[in-house]
């Protein structure tokens, strides 16, 4: 679903601001929400969400705001209405984490950045 601002904002280059929906959400158990940028704000105007994905979880109750970025060259004015992100309402599983020594072995192993191909 698209998010739309509430405010007008503008985003000088290189600008990070808090921009408000007016909108806010009760998540059920189990479920989050993830704020992601619009492709074609960012192909268009360069404006991304530094945080992406961004997280609200099923505690929270506040206003949903969007951290947006202005990566371009020239001001980007958003106005009230602008859709400005999107929102994709996610199940996820809780882990119980448990303390150990060491892990088993598997065929990465220990291979960081690039180890595992093209």
């Amino acid at each position: 679903m698209d998010l739309c601002s509430v405010e007008g904002v503008t985003l000088a280059p290189g600008d990070t601001k808090l921009v408000s929906t007016g909108l806010a959400i009760e998540l059920p158990p189990g479920f989050e929400a993830q704020i992601r940028p619009r492709s074609g704000l960012a192909l268009k105007h360069s404006i991304t969400l530094p945080n992406s994905p961004a997280t609200i979880d099923p505690g929270y109750r506040g206003e949903i705001r969007v951290i947006l970025q202005n990566l371009g060259r020239a001001d980007f004015e958003i106005q009230p209405g602008d859709r400005i992100a999107q929102i994709v309402i996610v199940r996820y599983e809780a882990v119980e984490w448990v303390e150990g020594d060491e892990l088993s072995n598997s065929v990465r192993g220990v291979g960081g950045f690039g180890s595992s191909g093209r």
